[in-house]
């Protein structure tokens, strides 16, 4: 299958191509698959930071159709790593619902990057909701010992049995926040909570990956109104309505 001006695109920028093998599959909830991939050897070539992701490639009607995902419990080791599909209508998720061990598909990297904060925060607060929780649960794992408010925002009720959830750390405050008016209820409590936890600007780092549309504005808020530094920050929208 062809790639189009896409792949030709990620190409001139120097992506990078490889094949991926499934390995496994699980349903993580009613509405999440997860599958595990031999790696064809992407990792030893790469390198691994939190909220690393790929761009798969999927057919569509005879035409590409790339996807970006998030890497789940990446393995440099083994060769391995996970990745959750959230199940609704659309060609990756037809792709993964059916796809069993043996399966192959291609992928391309190229855009993924992580700084991590420095000097380490004394907070994090986290705003996304399940495209990017592998990306959170990431950056829990990758900074252990520091405190994090993170602000989910669910589509369904089985998203608060999403993998991050179950971090183990009590000192993290997780809240769960239904999707309503395309995401105005999320940014609302936000807005509401978030100027009396901060404490001061430049010790917190905020991340924040949902919805085009409310990662540009809680990102404005952030940076405008709370006065947290540029390089304190991280914004990036995951999906469109």
């Amino acid at each position: 299958m062809g790639r189009g001006w896409e792949g030709m695109a990620l190409r001139m920028m120097r992506g990078r191509d490889f094949e991926f093998t499934v390995t496994g599959a699980e349903d993580v909830t009613a509405h999440c698959r997860r599958l595990s991939f031999a790696d064809g050897g992407m990792l030893g070539a790469t390198g691994v930071h939190p909220t690393m992701w790929v761009r798969l490639w999927f057919p569509d009607a005879g035409r590409p159709h790339q996807r970006a995902y998030t890497l789940v419990d990446p393995d440099p080791a083994g060769g391995a790593f996970g990745i959750d599909f959230a199940l609704h209508d659309g060609p990756a998720s037809r792709w993964a619902s059916t796809a069993g061990v043996g399966d192959t598909i291609q992928a391309t990297v190229q855009g993924s990057a992580f700084a991590a904060p420095d000097p380490t925060p004394a907070r994090m607060f986290l705003v996304g909701d399940r495209a990017s929780a592998p990306a959170i649960g990431s950056l829990l794992r990758a900074l252990p010992d520091v405190p994090a408010t993170v602000w989910l925002e669910t589509q369904h009720g089985s998203d608060e049995h999403l993998p991050l959830a179950r971090t183990g750390r009590d000192h993290h405050d997780l809240r769960f926040v239904p999707r309503e008016n395309a995401g105005a209820r999320l940014a609302a409590q936000v807005r509401t909570a978030l100027p009396d936890l901060l404490g001061d600007p430049a010790e917190a780092y905020v991340w924040i990956a949902c919805d085009t549309a409310t990662t540009r504005d809680l990102a404005r808020f952030v940076r405008r109104d709370l006065d947290v530094p540029k390089p304190r920050t991280h914004a990036l929208g995951y999906w469109r309505p």
